[in-house]
């Protein structure tokens, strides 16, 4: 029996391990997965329904870290881990992505001479000022099994000098489990979504925009979060774009002075024409729900680049770069950095249907946890 310890740090991990799970779950006698929640970043809507949804267990350990500098949080997880590792003297860790957590249990599972898998492994942005890129290098620099999502993650890897035999192509969990997710919500959107999200759906046009900004590089700058939503709003002024909205950047809106820029009373509008609409955080399926059907998307994110692209939504990505090439060069992707000029042009691009053509990157088809559990197994 391979015993696998399967770890994540926040919510948007468990959508990337979820299907892993899921496909483990029929070799379950030949292949044992444990499931560890680091408990980096606390969410209240984690709960046994959350889980349920996306069709998996319950964690067996939330080490239950919480937030901290850099040092203080990977220290923690690092101290944790390692009591998980050595009681439960598993055969394998696999971390996903490129949060502290990534490296943490990463850095725990080599210096007790486990073997280390990681998905979603090559990604690179080149740009070192991000947290999440240094995690992204640290921890392909001690991985032994390397699954990545897209062939530039495969080329990266190789001319970093990792072993060809490691390394494999197997396409992105984060696409099988959007269509494991759509699946669901064909049949149980009234179950899965709550009331005040199908409310605000039921008030917009046909066409209309979401949006995601939290990276700090944007909202963290007056001049340059000012400069975005000023861009924004002007799109706003002819179709509305819905906003889950985090709290660093909802704290900084308001610190900067610019809650002027949006349609803070949209409550029981059953026709909204225009506006920034800005909502609480959401969950996946109540996000998943607006922007299904959206005329585009912008945002900041990674994944959401790759969602969008899987659905061949068009996209707007305000950053310089992206980690995701695959998404931009044939996927349905633009980066425009931060120039208010371009995002309003493409913008209306979006609305008026003269996107570019787009392509679903290859393997992109749903499969990718099968293959990833076929090479744990004859490894």
């Amino acid at each position: 029996m391979k015993k696998i310890l399967i770890v994540a740090g926040a919510r948007p991990n468990f959508m990337k391990i979820a299907p892993v799970l899921r496909a483990m779950e029929r070799y379950s006698d030949v292949m044992q997965s444990i499931l560890v929640h680091t408990g980096q970043h606390y969410d209240s809507r984690m709960s046994d329904t959350f889980f349920a949804s996306l069709g998996i267990k319950k964690p067996e350990y939330n080490l239950d870290v919480g937030s901290g500098s850099h040092a203080v949080q990977t220290a923690g997880i690092m101290i944790k881990f390692e009591e998980v590792c050595l009681s439960e003297k598993p055969d394998m860790v696999l971390v996903v992505g490129d949060v502290n957590s990534t490296i943490a249990t990463g850095l725990v599972a080599k210096k007790l001479h486990i073997t280390l898998c990681h998905v979603e492994a090559g990604l690179r942005s080149g740009d070192r000022n991000m947290p999440e890129e240094i995690n992204r290098l640290a921890t392909d620099a001690i991985t032994d099994l390397f699954f990545t999502t897209e062939p530039e993650g495969t080329k990266n890897l190789l001319k970093e000098g990792h072993n060809p035999k490691c390394v494999h192509f197997v396409g992105h969990v984060m696409i099988d489990n959007l269509f494991y997710q759509l699946k669901r919500l064909e049949k149980e959107a009234d179950r899965l979504v709550c009331e005040s999200i199908r409310s605000i759906k039921r008030g917009l046009p046909k066409k209309y925009l979401c949006m995601t900004m939290h990276r700090p590089s944007n909202v963290d700058n007056k001049e340059i979060l000012t400069g975005l939503l000023t861009a924004i709003n002007r799109i706003a002024s002819k179709t509305p774009i819905v906003f889950p909205c985090h709290p660093r950047t909802r704290k900084n809106i308001e610190q900067f002075g610019l809650s002027h820029l949006f349609n803070l009373d949209y409550a029981g509008i059953s026709n909204i024409q225009s506006g920034i609409i800005v909502t609480e955080p959401l969950g996946y399926d109540d996000f998943l729900y607006l922007w299904k059907d959206a005329a585009g998307v912008l945002t900041d994110s990674g994944g959401l680049q790759e969602e969008t692209t899987a659905l061949k939504i068009p996209c707007i990505t305000m950053r310089t770069s992206t980690e995701r090439p695959v998404t931009a060069d044939v996927g349905s992707n633009e980066v425009v950095g931060i120039d208010g000029e371009r995002i309003v042009a493409l913008a209306e691009k979006m609305l008026v249907g003269a996107w570019k053509e787009s392509r679903i990157p290859d393997l992109w088809d749903g499969k990718a946890s099968e293959r990833i559990v076929k090479v744990l197994l004859t490894t």
